[in-house]
């Protein structure tokens, strides 16, 4: 459920809602942080519940000692009231058998906000692909009926594929229908399909990736996204240069390696 920061709830009517899936290399997220910094993103509220692991720490946009030791949530949501763009972060993996119950409550408050579109960015193992997913950018799109209808003109200009369907068995049974398949991808597939179901205007961009050094992978994620919501404005000959990293960006991998011992 959503708490706001603020005396009245934020009015997020009209509003794109961009969030991240919980998946393979933890891409979404950390393309979502590239935007809330980028941005200067104002916190807004979090999103109480049950179904995430609980846990708490400093402030990853701090800009200032001053602001560094603010506490901050699992998922909390952030707003650019100018662009109409609203942000839920999720820093914590959902509890396994709450997945259900954790796409029911973003469902709920996605229909209780009047979002115009909700933009789910993910991920999904690479050497899980089928050879026809080999094709291409790694980037694939999956959008709702009524999210595909408002977005046609858009996506035939930027030239990205919808993310195929493989058979379950592949090589086993030829005559098997194909089926949409996200191994790696979290609540994704569940998210979507639920959407499809109930109408909702919701798109998934996704990339194929390992774990490792996910950070290339985050900017190629958010270029993305930017060519489309147009995010930031200009082109540049290097893109990556136009997003702000994180301070929190600093501990991705730790601090360092001992020196005691060698």
């Amino acid at each position: 459920m959503f708490i706001s920061s603020q005396d009245s709830p934020a009015a997020f009517k009209g509003f794109t809602l961009v969030m991240p899936a919980v998946a393979v290399g933890n891409v979404g997220q950390l393309a979502v942080d590239l935007i809330v910094s980028t941005l200067n993103m104002s916190r807004v509220g979090y999103f109480h519940t049950d179904c995430l692991i609980p846990m708490a720490g400093n402030n990853p946009y701090a800009s200032s000692k001053a602001d560094a030791e603010e506490l901050h949530t699992p998922a909390e949501v952030y707003t650019a009231a100018e662009l109409k763009l609203a942000v839920l972060q999720i820093r914590a993996p959902i509890i396994q058998t709450r997945s259900r119950k954790f796409r029911q409550q973003l469902k709920s408050w996605i229909k209780a906000s009047g979002f115009s579109r909700t933009v789910v960015l993910s991920s999904s193992h690479a050497y899980q692909r089928d050879d026809q997913q080999l094709q291409g950018i790694s980037l694939r799109y999956l959008m709702t009926p009524s999210m595909l209808a408002a977005s046609a003109d858009a996506l035939k200009e930027l030239g990205w594929r919808e993310m195929e369907r493989i058979p379950a068995f592949p090589g086993v049974d030829a005559d098997a229908e194909p089926r949409l398949c996200i191994p790696g991808g979290g609540i994704t597939k569940g998210l979507y399909t639920d959407s499809c179901a109930e109408d909702l205007p919701l798109a998934v961009l996704l990339l194929f990736c390992s774990e490792g050094d996910n950070i290339p992978d985050a900017f190629a994620l958010v270029n993305h996204l930017n060519d489309w919501l147009h995010l930031l404005d200009g082109q540049s000959e290097q893109p990556n240069s136009k997003w702000k990293i994180p301070t929190s960006w600093s501990l991705l991998f730790g601090s360092g390696i001992p020196p005691a011992l060698f």
